[in-house]
């Protein structure tokens, strides 16, 4: 009866578990914990490849200091992870602990990861307070991990294809219709326009059925 009653809530709600295991850091904001992929809620570190800036010391690697030093502190422990979603890529997002204190809050309040106000207001006062401390990435001048993303997405929009099997450019120029292989000279250059007829190929056969001719170079 007890069961019954637990599946007719999980219909009518959202049910979500515990996960526990020793944890890896992916990144400033995700681990894998046992053998799930938790996205930490409420919480946004940046990109490993982005840079911050220092008033003295310059550019800096910013996003891989972050994922190291959380390397640093958390890798291997055994973390309890509080479920409260499951993002579009299939990953748990969620509140993690170790040995009871909350690894989110300590992120943000360490100064190594923004609060996510989008998902949460959580962490609102721990990042208020690390801006004022002066802490970690607040010793910086940082984008917001949000907007680098954005820019690095409309960075690659036309030059990287959004099928992974179909990577060939049919670009058009003044010498004609053109499509470009990964080997040919111009390929990495070549960005594709779809909103001016340019499109991508997922074989050569294609391609010259579609009336593109091979690039030269």
């Amino acid at each position: 009866m007890l069961r019954i009653t637990y599946l007719l809530l999980c219909l009518a709600t959202p049910c979500f578990a515990d996960v526990q295991g020793p944890v890896h850091v992916v990144d400033g904001d995700t681990f894998h914990v046992g053998d799930a992929r938790v996205r930490l809620h409420g919480i946004d570190a940046p990109e490993v490849d982005q840079t911050c800036t220092h008033p003295q010391r310059g550019e800096w690697a910013c996003g891989a200091f972050v994922r190291d030093e959380l390397r640093d502190r958390f890798e291997g422990q055994i973390a309890t992870c509080e479920e409260v979603d499951v993002d579009r890529y299939g990953r748990i997002v969620g509140r993690c602990f170790i040995d009871g204190r909350n690894v989110n809050e300590i992120i943000v309040s360490d100064g190594l990861a923004e609060a996510y106000r989008q998902y949460s207001m959580d962490y609102d006062l721990a990042e208020k307070a690390a801006q004022v401390r002066g802490v970690g990435l607040w010793s910086s001048d940082m984008q917001t991990p949000a907007e680098f993303r954005a820019e690095q997405r409309t960075a690659g929009e036309g030059f990287v294809s959004p099928n992974s099997s179909c990577i060939i450019k049919g670009n058009i120029s003044g010498s004609g219709r053109i499509y470009h292989m990964p080997h040919n000279g111009d390929y990495d250059n070549t960005r594709i326009n779809e909103a001016n007829g340019e499109r991508w190929f997922c074989s050569e056969a294609e391609a010259r059925a579609a009336g593109w001719r091979a690039a030269r170079n």
